[in-house]
């Protein structure tokens, strides 16, 4: 259950959020099953935060930072994520259908059994990446770097290359 304190604080908006965050560093953020259905989040500093189980669907994190965010069970249906640094996030069993994660760094993020059916990863970061099980059926992932990633179970069924 996510923290009503940190979720007011980032309802109130990115620029107020970051410089609390900044301040705030230590604190471990928690919008654990957050309804940000919506949310326009853009360059918002969520790094570290544990996002697990909650609804981002059709959010817009363009620019924004979840490296090392949990996001596991998370909802990024349609969400847009360009150029968003998700760098050891962790997403087993996130659903990205249709995101746009272009230019996006996942790299060394665990995508085990995620759905990114129909999502764009053309030029992102995949470096290292865990993708095993993840389903790639219709994605697009030209450009995309997946030197090292671990694709083992992996449904590429359509996708672009």
């Amino acid at each position: 259950m996510a923290n009503r304190e940190h979720l007011a604080r980032l309802k109130d908006g990115v620029g107020q959020w970051n410089s609390w965050k900044e301040l705030n560093d230590e604190v471990e953020i928690d919008l654990s099953g957050a309804d940000l259905c919506d949310a326009r989040l853009m360059y918002a500093d969520l790094s570290g935060a544990d996002l697990s189980g909650a609804n981002l669907s059709f959010a817009i994190l363009s620019g924004a930072d979840l490296s090392e965010a949990k996001l596991d069970g998370t909802i990024l249906s349609g969400a847009i994520l360009r150029e968003a640094d998700l760098s050891k996030a962790d997403l087993i069993d996130a659903i990205l259908n249709g995101a746009d994660l272009s230019g996006a760094n996942l790299s060394e993020a665990d995508l085990i059994d995620a759905n990114l059916s129909g999502a764009d990863l053309s030029n992102a970061n995949l470096h290292e990446a865990d993708l095993s099980g993840a389903d790639l059926r219709m994605a697009r992932l030209d450009g995309a770097n997946l030197r090292g990633a671990i694709m083992d179970g992996a449904n590429l069924d359509g996708a672009k290359r």
